[in-house]
């Protein structure tokens, strides 16, 4: 049975998804699992999926990128997939895991993409570094502490944290550390 997987990072990216799905079932997929989750949270459908397929199965994608997230999440799918005796396989990519040419093709491919991820990091770094040195480079700017002020005025009312993080728009961790700093203690 070929198991087709979809997602994207945002909701926003609804044609995007669609495109996935339309291009999963041209492929004849008959189970379609979809989630739209940035892939460093929770992929609660990925897990699902990879818990339906069963031997002789085909985990369908439409590319690399829409499964996994470096290497060693790339090599743990492909394992939990040969536990269960299901191959892959990454439509854009015409690769498929089911022979020992397509398993070589995509170690070399999620190498080449984690090395190119890793020089494109390493640049930004150094670009940073040198915005720094020349002084052009300032960070993020804090925003919680720019609304510092606010938020003591706010806990003065009486709300609590949470109540004035969602108000401000910041994080109640952010609040609980203003509250604290200004010595009132937090609710």
């Amino acid at each position: 049975m070929k198991i087709g997987y979809a997602r994207t990072s945002t909701s926003e990216q609804t044609a995007g998804l669609e495109a996935q799905i339309r291009d999963l079932t041209t492929y004849g997929c008959t189970e379609i699992f979809q989630e739209q989750v940035s892939s460093v949270q929770r992929r609660d459908e990925l897990e699902r999926v990879l818990r339906f397929v069963r031997r002789g199965d085909v985990l369908v994608v439409t590319k690399l990128d829409r499964l996994a997230r470096s290497i060693p999440d790339l090599v743990k799918i492909i394992e939990r997939l040969e536990e269960r005796e299901a191959t892959l396989c990454i439509l854009d990519m015409n690769l498929d895991t089911g022979s020992p040419t397509g398993r070589l093709l995509l170690n070399l491919v999620g190498s080449i993409a984690q090395f190119e991820r890793e020089i494109m990091l390493q640049r930004q770094r150094e670009g940073i570094s040198a915005a720094k040195l020349a002084g052009k480079y300032r960070g993020r700017q804090p925003t919680a502490r720019a609304k510092s002020q606010q938020v003591l005025e706010l806990y003065g009312q009486g709300l609590g944290a949470s109540a004035i993080a969602q108000q401000l728009g910041i994080s109640r961790a952010s609040t609980y550390r203003i509250i604290g700093r200004s010595g009132s203690g937090a609710k």
